[in-house]
Formats: structure tokens, sequence, C-alpha cells
């Protein structure tokens, strides 16, 4: 399984390294609010509904930051832009712990937004560019079940602040630690070194990242950036239509303490990991079409069975695995995909919005799982959702070319 780590060179392994802390410490920061959101909510005096748009909200400022981040990619370069990036959400989330009225907290999780949406753009360019060809698929697969890791730490930390602190000050706790893993993503990537060909096209490149941004709309690239603006939005959307919602469903509608909760949680972020994994090795044997398709598929039976069958505690604790699992396969195919879709001028850009256009549109489902939940059971809203989300990716994926093996361009189109 990890053949193609051992084979990699010093500079495929430290920067599956830097890549693999900064999405770990994405997953950490954004997954902390779906864990406070019950405390939010108390702590405020709002309703599901508004609680839901803070998601929403993050989700679109994040789009908007993977955008302009992937175009600074392009024209400044990936490491600077991901040093740029990491300080960016680290700071604003633990600013995050002092909000004291709910328009405050809105606004700063907006601007976590920004660095969150710009720190995967980034990253996934850089792997794409860094890692070989054959070991593209595998590298960028396992990269992506960094997000197991920071999930898991951010149910510990839930756990641990939660048990032991009254539940306004255990969620300010949780975004003021934010913080601290930051310094060491910063320390880890302090030696990473630019790809050539990233670095030649950012010199060569002196239209800004406006022009960057508008090459993505030329009539021989316009329907590839379509079809995935469209595929990123059905990933994101039932990714984010189950897990925003997740553990205030299994605290408040399945009525598990603060311990069942995180077991739970636990089981789906082990299982997320593995998926992660699988996914990895599915994608170089299979195609990049057919495993995005066979686990979005997955996805749907897992989620509309989570929700509506009549199961025990002990059922859902074991669903929890086949849904987490199934979840992975999608968010850790993207990366490779979308870089390949696009020659190296407008390769941070094209995957940048690609996957964050995602972000925008799919930030309708948070806010309408909130809002359908006032007029039916909560975890009827997540099903229907979700269902509808990844069915969108399942046939969209369908339309876009294999790209598996392909070998990235070195020079402009």
């Amino acid at each position: 399984m990890f053949t193609w780590y051992k084979q990699g060179t010093p500079t495929e392994r430290k920067t599956f390294w830097a890549c693999f802390a900064g999405w770990g410490l994405d997953a950490l920061d954004v997954q902390m609010f779906t864990l406070a959101i019950p405390a939010i909510i108390a702590a405020f005096g709002i309703d599901k509904s508004q609680a839901g748009l803070i998601s929403s909200v993050t989700l679109v400022s994040s789009a908007v930051g993977g955008w302009l981040a992937g175009a600074l990619s392009d024209r400044f370069g990936r490491i600077r832009t991901l040093k740029w990036t990491i300080v960016w959400f680290a700071g604003f989330t633990f600013l995050c712990s002092f909000a004291q009225t709910f328009p405050q907290l809105l606004v700063l999780k907006a601007f976590q937004g920004f660095g969150f949406g710009g720190e995967w753009a980034a990253g996934a360019v850089l792997m794409a560019e860094t890692i070989r060809a054959e070991n593209r698929g595998k590298a960028m697969g396992a990269v992506q079940s960094a997000w197991a890791v920071g999930w898991g730490a951010a149910v510990l930390l839930f756990t641990i602040a939660f048990s032991w602190l009254p539940p306004d000050m255990a969620w300010r706790v949780m975004f003021a630690v934010g913080l601290l893993p930051a310094l060491l993503v910063v320390y880890i990537r302090r030696s990473l070194k630019e790809p050539v060909r990233a670095a030649a096209t950012a010199h060569a490149d002196a239209g800004g990242i406006w022009r960057n941004l508008a090459k993505i709309f030329r009539p021989d690239v316009l329907k590839t950036t379509v079809l995935g603006a469209i595929l990123g939005t059905g990933a994101h959307g039932g990714y984010y239509a189950i897990m925003t919602w997740l553990p205030t469903y299994l605290s408040k509608e399945r009525h598990l303490s603060v311990l069942g909760t995180g077991g739970n949680l636990a089981v789906v972020i082990v299982a997320f990991w593995c998926g992660c994994m699988a996914s990895a090795q599915l994608i170089d044997r299979i195609g990049r079409r057919r495993n995005i398709a066979l686990f979005a598929a997955c996805c749907i039976v897992t989620v509309l069975a989570y929700v509506y069958l009549p199961l025990s505690d002990a059922a859902l604790l074991v669903l929890g695995f086949p849904l987490g699992f199934f979840a992975a396969g999608i968010p850790a195919s993207l990366g490779s995909l979308f870089n390949e879709l696009y020659p190296a001028d407008m390769r941070g850009a094209g995957v940048g919005f690609c996957y964050n256009f995602g972000r925008i549109a799919s930030a309708v489902f948070p806010f309408l799982v909130g809002y359908m939940s006032q007029s039916m059971p909560l975890g009827e809203a997540i099903g229907i959702d979700a269902a509808i989300a990844y069915g969108l990716a399942m046939v969209t994926v369908l339309c876009l070319p294999e790209t598996r093996g392909r070998a990235l361009t070195m020079q402009a189109a």
C-alpha cells in the first residue's frame, strides 16, 4: 500500500508531510465548529437555520479564498501562497473564541474561510506537480486522509473540553487551542522548495491573478470548468449536508451523551481514513471517473439507511463505518482529477475554481438541512439533501474525460 512512499524522493516525502499537516489543521479548525453547534446555539440564542447560515457563509468565503489562492499560486508560487493561507485561517480561528454576538461570529468565520479554501487549492496543486504521475492518485488520496486525523483531534478536544468545562466556555477554548498546531505547520513547511514547472510559470505570467482566473473560461476549457464546478458542488454538498449536522443529529435527535456522540464520531472518522486509503489505491487502478461514481453511489445508499432505518444505538455505531468510509472516497479523488484537467499556466486557477465553486454552491445544503429540520426530523433532512448532492456528483463525473496516468504539462497551453 505504501510502496509509492518508500520509492519517493526526499522532496516528494517532505511535500507530502507538509501538505498532510496543513490539511489536518484545516480539518481540526473546521470540524470544531460542527461539534460546537449545540453550544453555540445556546450561547447566542439562535436557531438551527442561523447555525446552518454560519456554515454556509464559511463555505462561500472558503470558495472565494480558494479561487484567489489558486490564481495567486500560479502568479507567485505554491509555497508562498501556502504560507499566507495557513497564518490567515489559523489566526481567525483563534479570534472566533472571542466572539460576543452572533454577527461577530458570522464575520469571523467568514474571514476564517478565506484561508481555509486557499490552503487546499495551493496544497493540491503543489502535491500534483511534485509527485510522479504513476503515484499521483495514491499520494493525493493518502494526503486527503489527513482530514480524518484533524477531525479526530477535534473530537478528542471536544470530548475533553465539554467534559471538564461549562459549554459556553468549552467551545471558546476549542477555537483558541486551534491556533497552536499552526505553528507546527509553519515550521514543517519552512524548507519546502517550489516545483520547477510552477516557478517557471509564475515568473513567466505577468498578467495578474484576474488574467489567470479568466483563462479557465476560454472556449477550449469552458466545458471542463463547468462540469468540474458541478462535480465539486455535488461532492461538497453531500459531505457538508451530513457532517455539518451529524454531531447535532447524534446528540439532539438520537439523545446520545457527549461520550456517546464522540464514540460514534470516532467510528466515522476512522472509517473516513480507511476510505481515503482505499480510494487512493483504487483511483490509479480503475480510473478517476469510475472511482468517484462508485463511492457516490455507495454514499447515497448508506446515508439513506443511516437516517431512515429504525436503528438501535449499537446498529447506528456499526453503520457509522460505511458512512464515513464511502464519504471519504470522493474528496480523496478530486485533487488528482482536477489537476489533470488543466495545463500548467491555469492549473492553480482551475483546481481552485472547480473545487471551491463546489463549496459556494454546496453552501445551500447545510442551510437547507437546518431549514427543513424545522418541519421534519433532522435525520430526514440530512438524508434528502445528501442523496441529491451525491446523485449530482455521480452523474456529472461520468461526463468528464478519464485522466488516469496523464502527465502534467510543464508549459502553458
